[in-house]
């Protein structure tokens, strides 16, 4: 929706407004001709409509019951949602949406009204970030399928991001331009996001044969402002690197500001990489380039699964299944200035 909000001029707003047939919309028929011929062109479909029209579509009234513990403190769990909701519905299935907040009572309570639902076919449990979670007991004899977050026995299917791999990807990148010393600015180190991305950073480097130096390693806290502190550091040391990647798209925000404050031009003289590819990611000046954190696929593995093993009956082996994104590439990463 984003590529055709770009070509057709307009905001991301008039073309979901246009493509879902919204009424009350004062959207000239001018612009409505844009967008449609915008989709036309790069072969978009609204989730849903890519193999018969919608109004064709068998919904049988089965549900699925997707519980998460956070959804408003992070765009990822939403668009994980969306993915397993798209996925559903082309299989003729409504997700329903459940958000307990970390909150045990609220849990409880939800989990009871599903288990008494008939219409519910099975249940994906996501976590807003990627940790080890204790199934609740209620989940231990229904279809269910672990989202960002893995059983402690292993006991259930579970999709994951594929987190070294990424770090790995994104420290290659780099190298691959001829970076060979790169800065990080990783999450908090307890989260199991930020120790998969320096494994894969390690990896790569490895691969790369540079040695790894601890002094280009920094903790952040996935804020700008930690970004930007920590690039500062990195940008002081008597050795500087030539390239700084950052473990989310909002600390290399930071880090941008920081090579701003220091006089230097990027990439031309400091290459900055993120990771999750945000929206804000094709917005810095220049363009962020990034690494594409896999929320939909993820979601709409995960729905996959479920709809395998509750309505298909086949079966599936208690795995984890990891999702690996792609490099994104923009404007803040170059090959280094020669010395």
């Amino acid at each position: 929706m984003t590529d055709v909000a770009r070509i057709a001029g307009v905001s991301q707003s008039s073309v979901s407004l246009v493509l879902n047939e919204m009424t009350g919309a004062r959207i000239s028929a001018e612009t409505q001709m844009k967008v449609r011929e915008a989709a036309q062109k790069i072969g978009y479909r609204l989730p849903g409509t890519r193999h018969q029209p919608r109004s064709e579509r068998p919904v049988r009234g089965s549900t699925i019951a997707f519980l998460l513990d956070e959804i408003s403190t992070s765009p990822h769990p939403v668009i994980s949602l969306d993915g397993a909701r798209d996925h559903a519905f082309e299989q003729g299935f409504l997700v329903a949406t459940h958000v307990t907040r970390s909150n045990p009572d609220l849990e409880a309570a939800i989990l009871a009204s599903i288990a008494e639902d008939p219409a519910v076919v099975g249940v994906i449990y996501a976590t807003i970030f990627t940790r080890r979670v204790a199934l609740p007991p209620l989940l231990r004899n229904r279809p269910t399928v672990l989202l960002n977050c893995v059983g402690e026995a292993r006991a259930l299917p579970a999709v994951v991001p594929g987190e070294v791999a990424g770090g790995f990807a994104a420290t290659a990148h780099l190298t691959g331009l001829g970076h060979r010393r790169i800065g990080f600015i990783n999450g908090e180190p307890w989260m199991d996001a930020a120790i998969d991305r320096l494994k894969g950073y390690k990896q790569a480097l490895a691969t790369a044969d540079i040695a790894f130096d601890p002094t280009l390693l920094r903790h952040g806290d996935w804020l700008p402002l930690r970004g930007y502190e920590a690039a500062l550091e990195l940008l002081s040391l008597p050795e500087p690197p030539s390239a700084i990647l950052c473990g989310n798209d909002l600390m290399a925000i930071g880090a941008l500001e920081a090579a701003s404050e220091r006089g230097l031009r990027v990439p031309e003289d400091l290459s900055i990489m993120g990771y999750d590819d945000q929206e804000l990611a094709r917005y810095t000046h220049p363009p962020l380039t990034t690494i594409l954190l896999p929320n939909y696929e993820m979601g709409q593995k995960a729905a996959e699964l479920l709809i395998d093993m509750a309505v298909h009956n086949k079966p599936v082996r208690p795995m984890v299944l990891k999702v690996d994104g792609p490099v994104v590439p923009r404007s803040t990463t170059a090959a280094p200035r020669p010395s």
